[in-house]
């Protein structure tokens, strides 16, 4: 066998088992506000910036519209957002958050806080570094 091949020489491997256990260790704290992990990551760019273009919050999340759109109708659904036609091209969708969508943010204030603490010990002495290379990485492979 090839060492290059190997499943532990692989970092795609390890990129995803991160990103799966990370999205598991939100469960708990999303579980008793109602969200799954897609529709927390729709909040936190709502909240940031409400009434957005569908287009754009795609782009954001760097999802394709076929992914967003139905994680949307179930948000709607929820009573966490509204989706209008835009009034100079109907073609266009915008997203708002509702009331309930709003106060959900407070609710959700001390998740990141919670997050962190599942890396306590961690050797990630430099948080802002370990962004930096992932943000290198993720930039790399959109070329």
């Amino acid at each position: 066998m090839y060492d290059q091949l190997k499943l532990d020489n692989q970092v795609c491997f390890r990129l995803y088992t991160a990103s799966r256990l990370v999205t598991q260790a939100y469960r708990p704290l999303l579980e008793p506000l109602g969200l799954t992990y897609p529709q927390y990551l729709v909040l936190l760019v709502l909240w940031e910036k409400d009434n957005l273009l569908v287009s754009d919050l795609c782009h954001r999340l760097e999802l394709d519209t076929n992914t967003v759109t139905p994680l949307l109708q179930r948000m709607e659904k929820a009573g966490l957002v509204i989706r209008t036609r835009g009034i100079a091209d109907g073609r266009q969708t915008l997203v708002s958050l509702t009331k309930k969508g709003l106060h959900l943010e407070e609710q959700a204030k001390g998740i990141p806080t919670c997050m962190a603490a599942n890396w306590q010990g961690q050797p990630l002495s430099n948080p802002e570094a370990f962004v930096q290379t992932l943000d290198t990485i993720i930039n790399n492979l959109k070329k």
